[in-house]
C-alpha cells in the first residue's frame, strides 16, 4: 500500500527522535570516550590516588597498592585514553614523585592527576597519635603538621609541580586534595573525641588550602577539591566512604573505600578534565 505523501516525513522525524533519546540515555559513556580519545593519561600521587582502601590490589604494583577500583583507573575505563600509565605509590611523599613516578610523562602527555602531601605532612602518625594519647597531645601533634603544612610542605608541593611541568610540558595537571575525616557529633563503635576530630579536620582544611595555593600559582594547573564531595560520608556518619582505624588491616585506616573513590574522588577529577 503506498503511503500518503506526510508519512514518510513523520517517519523520518520518529526515528529521529528515538534515536535522540537513545543517545541522551546511553552515549553519555561514548561521549566521554570520543571527547578523550586523543588523551594521554599519567596518574600520579600517594595512596589517595593508589587506591588504597578500595581493595583488588594489582598484585605486581607491590607495595603500592594500585587498585582496580581508585579513581585513576575508572576514570580511564570510562573515557578509553589513548594511552594510561598508573605510578602512583602508597606512601609516596613529593619527592617520591619527583624520583619515582615521573618516568611515563613526556610532550605528548595531555593529562595528569595527583593527590600528595599528606604524607610530607606526617599523616600517619598524626592519625596513630590522636587515636591513643589525650586531647592534648592530639593537638600538640596537630599543630605540629599544621607548622610543617604552612611552612615546608609548599616548596615541596612547588618542586613536585615544577618537575611534572618540566617532563610534560604540554599536559593539564590536575591536583585532587584530600576529603575532611569526621563528622562532627556523629558516633563510632571505636571513635574519638569531638575535640580531636575538629582539629584534625581543620588540619584537612589548611592542607587543602595550601595546595589550592601552590597549584593556583602553576599555570595549567587545576585543584580538585573534594572535601565538599564527602560531606555526609565522613567517619561516624553513617555512610562512610573514608575507612575508619582497622586493627586488622591499619593500612587502610582513614583511606577512601571504594565508594569513596567512585562518589568522591572519580567526580571531581570528571569535573576538571
Amino acid at each position: 500500500m503506498k503511503l500518503p505523501r506526510f508519512m514518510p516525513k513523520l517517519v523520518g522525524a520518529a526515528a529521529s527522535l528515538v534515536m535522540g533519546a537513545t543517545l541522551a540515555l546511553t552515549g553519555t559513556g561514548s561521549a566521554n570516550a570520543a571527547a578523550t580519545a586523543g588523551t594521554a593519561y599519567v596518574a600520579l600521587g600517594d595512596s589517595y590516588s593508589s587506591g588504597v582502601g578500595s581493595g583488588s590490589y594489582d598484585s605486581a604494583s607491590g607495595d603500592c597498592k594500585r587498585s582496580s577500583k581508585a579513581y585513576p583507573v575508572l576514570w580511564a575505563n570510562s573515557h578509553a585514553p589513548s594511552s594510561f600509565s598508573f605510578t602512583a605509590c602508597s606512601g609516596a611523599v613529593t619527592g617520591d614523585v619527583i624520583n619515582k613516578q615521573l618516568a611515563p610523562l613526556n610532550s605528548s602527555t595531555t593529562l595528569v592527576s595527583i593527590s600528595i602531601g599528606g604524607n610530607d605532612a606526617g599523616f600517619a602518625d598524626v592519625m596513630t597519635t590522636c587515636i591513643l594519647s589525650s586531647d592534648s597531645g592530639c593537638i600538640d601533634r596537630v599543630n605540629q603538621a599544621r607548622s610543617y603544612v604552612s611552612s615546608t610542605l609548599p616548596g615541596r608541593l612547588d618542586a613536585a609541580y615544577n618537575a611534572i611541568r618540566a617532563k610534560a610540558p604540554n599536559a593539564r595537571v590536575v591536583v585532587l586534595g584530600y576529603p575532611r575525616f569526621y563528622k562532627i557529633g556523629g558516633s563510632c563503635i571505636v571513635g574519638i573525641s569531638d575535640t580531636k576530630r575538629s582539629a584534625i579536620n581543620n588540619a584537612s582544611d589548611l592542607l587543602n588550602s595550601v595546595i589550592s595555593q601552590r597549584v593556583a600559582a602553576h599555570s595549567g594547573f587545576t585543584f580538585a577539591n573534594v572535601a565538599s564531595r564527602f560531606s555526609g560520608h565522613e567517619i561516624c556518619s553513617g555512610d562512610a566512604w573514608l575507612h575508619s582505624v582497622n586493627w586488622l588491616n591499619i593500612g587502610e585506616s582513614y583511606h577512601p573505600t571504594a565508594s569513596g573513590q567512585s562518589g568522591g574522588y572519580l567526580p571531581a577529577l570528571n569535573a576538571v578534565s
